[in-house]
């Protein structure tokens, strides 16, 4: 096929593949395919301009902490500065809450994910900054008080300052039925926080004066378990400029991402408020890991394509046996796997960003179930796939992959994180099976799974192969919580490759430039599906190697 860039790819699925132009107009909020394509260029520009020529030095220079203070790359501060003077932080942030004014672009998520993906790609330790902040405006919209939403939604929309999801701790991990952090009433109306929180990203830095954290604990006379946990927010700077009493305990030393400074943080009887109500917070939690999620799977996508957009070059560039490798077919099946996996995740998360916009949109109640059922798709599948894809961009470099020196083996340190945030990928697949499958019945799955075999003759094999493993699910997997959930990283991995193949046909669909890419995906890639439904069916042979309770 004709090679697209990331972005000439976004524009055509925005654009054509999910129709965002005509679904803004539904909306009485028309966006036009001009001021899409206009709007992803700035950000390609802005991505290769101010993040990719840096990446690799901030990655070496890493996030750095002495004395208690944090500094980041000296590339990030001029990143940062014209991020905000972008306006870039508030493109998809709701322009007006309760008579608010926040000074949101209110655009459509589906626009905010293809630009996630190009800032992503551009540095993947930088977009966690503003990636973070769009969970805590997602939050403070839903749940906090309008006075909060006056004090605190311009800042974050406007990039001013920055926020955080301060969730886990030591002993807790994934299990927030075991946070310990203490809420106590001040008596005028506040809390003072007590406790430590680990992995807070982008926890402490240099690049605003001013970090909200969004933080769980426990009130005196919470229940126990989830139950008790609430949500509260604390400034690092209290509103007369004075530091609160919180700080950074240390930076993780971490496998990749180096630049982004991962924190202990410490809250030693900080001043903080309340955001909805006692013993709710996760419900409040979850509006951010939600909108997170969808922005994680992003993530891998963008680190597949920085993977390509690295290897591909250097595949046509290095002789070997007399021509360049990418002419040797093993290299060839390579790159397109790279290539063809990449754009399946892309169009699928910008699926699962326009089914959020007609739900936002057109109060469409069908399309918010579609949201829920492709978010723990979008997010497992698709960081998978980025792993797999840069480490196939390792392989297509070779030796000069494995060292430090062409930034492959960066694209994998950095891409390894997001299979694990934000509820790890095997809890995105028990969530997928035990609330969104079952809850219907898997009536929502058949539907999506009609929609896709209708789409290309092609599609059928995997979509009986899906049919067979939905079935099973809800026969044997209602039926016994073990097996569903030994089988259900199978099951959503099927899922994944199955609409990705559904993408890739409507693509081939809108433009023939896409049909030999779509061709090799449904020959090569496709019967993926079955496998791993052969795996769901075979879950007795992972249940008899469990130890006993």
């Amino acid at each position: 096929m004709t090679a697209t860039t990331a972005a000439e790819d976004l524009i055509f699925g925005l654009t054509r593949v999910i129709d965002l132009p005509g679904l803004t107009a539904a909306g009485s909020a028309p966006l036009g395919a001009e001021d899409i394509a206009a709007i992803i260029g700035e950000a390609d520009r802005f991505a290769r301009d101010l993040l990719w020529p840096h990446a690799m030095a901030a990655d070496r220079h890493g996030a750095v902490y002495e004395n208690g203070v944090v500094r980041t790359p000296p590339s990030y501060q001029p990143a940062y500065q014209a991020w905000i003077e972008g306006g870039w932080q508030g493109l998809a942030a709701p322009a007006e809450v309760n008579g608010i004014e926040t000074g949101g672009q209110e655009l459509p998520q589906a626009l905010w994910l293809a630009v996630a993906e190009l800032v992503t790609a551009g540095d993947m330790s930088f977009s966690l900054c503003p990636l973070l902040s769009i969970g805590a405006i997602e939050a403070i919209a839903r749940f906090a008080s309008p006075a909060q939403q006056e004090a605190w939604l311009p800042k974050l929309v406007s990039g001013e300052w920055t926020g955080t999801m301060c969730l886990t701790e030591p002993q807790a991990g994934s299990d927030l039925s075991q946070v310990r952090s203490k809420a106590e009433p001040d008596g005028t109306g506040g809390y003072r926080i007590t406790g430590q929180k680990i992995y807070i990203t982008w926890g402490e830095h240099d690049l605003t004066a001013n970090t909200l954290h969004l933080i769980l604990a426990r009130l005196p006379d919470a229940p126990a378990g989830t139950k008790g946990i609430s949500l509260f927010a604390a400034p690092k700077l209290l509103p007369d400029g004075t530091r609160n009493a919180l700080r950074c305990g240390g930076l993780e030393k971490k496998m990749g991402i180096h630049a982004s400074p991962t924190c202990v943080m410490l809250f030693e009887g900080a001043e903080a408020q309340l955001v909805g109500e006692p013993n709710r917070g996760l419900n409040a939690m979850f509006a951010m890991m939600n909108a997170a999620r969808l922005g994680v799977g992003v993530e891998g996508v963008a680190q597949g394509a920085r993977a390509l957009a690295l290897a591909e070059p250097y595949a046509a560039q290095r002789i070997q046996g007399g021509q360049p490798i990418d002419r040797h077919p093993d290299v060839a099946r390579m790159l397109a796997e790279m290539r063809a996996i990449t754009l399946a995740g892309r169009l699928l998360a910008l699926e699962a960003g326009a089914a959020l916009d007609r739900h936002r949109l057109l109060g469409d109640a069908e399309a918010e179930t579609r949201v829920a059922l492709l978010t723990p798709i979008v997010k497992a599948w698709c960081t998978d796939r980025g792993v797999d894809v840069a480490s196939l961009g390792i392989q297509v470099h070779g030796g000069m992959g494995f060292v430090e020196d062409t930034g492959a083996a960066q694209v994998l340190r950095d891409a390894r994180i997001a299979p694990i945030y934000e509820g790890t990928n095997g809890i995105q697949a028990m969530d997928l099976v035990g609330r969104k499958l079952f809850r219907d019945g898997g009536a929502h799955m058949r539907g999506l799974l009609a929609e896709v075999a209708a789409a290309d003759p092609r599609l059928a094999p995997a979509v009986t192969a899906m049919t067979r493993a939905t079935d099973w699910m809800l026969d044997r997997g209602m039926r016994d919580a073990n097996a569903a959930q030994a089988s259900a990283a199978a099951y959503l991995d099927a899922a994944g490759w199955t609409l990705g193949g559904w993408m890739l046909a409507r693509a081939a669909a809108a433009d023939d430039r896409y049909a030999p890419l779509t061709a090799f995906y449904l020959a090569r890639l496709l019967p993926r599906a079955a496998a791993r439904v052969a795996e769901i069916e075979a879950a007795d042979s992972l249940l008899a190697l469990m130890p006993a309770a």
